[in-house]
């Protein structure tokens, strides 16, 4: 029953520090870009690529598939 009196002011101790934590992550603004990492993965870095960029290359790719398509065709 002893053991009680040390978890009860540990438990109040760690509630405080995960709200101070978190008032400070939502204060530093760590919360207002959630989408930006998760789009990072799908742009390659070491070539600067800009979406633009990747999206214009897809169309031609697009455009030649469809025309190679067309010149086949009887």
């Amino acid at each position: 029953m002893s053991v009680i009196y040390v978890l009860i002011p540990i438990a109040i101790l760690l509630t405080i520090i995960g709200i101070y934590l978190f008032f400070w992550a939502v204060k530093t603004e760590q919360f207002d870009d959630l989408e930006k990492q998760g789009m990072s993965i799908l742009f390659d870095d070491a070539n600067d690529k800009t979406a633009n960029e990747i999206s214009e290359q897809s169309d031609k790719v697009t455009a030649n598939k469809q025309s190679e398509k067309s010149s086949h065709e009887p």
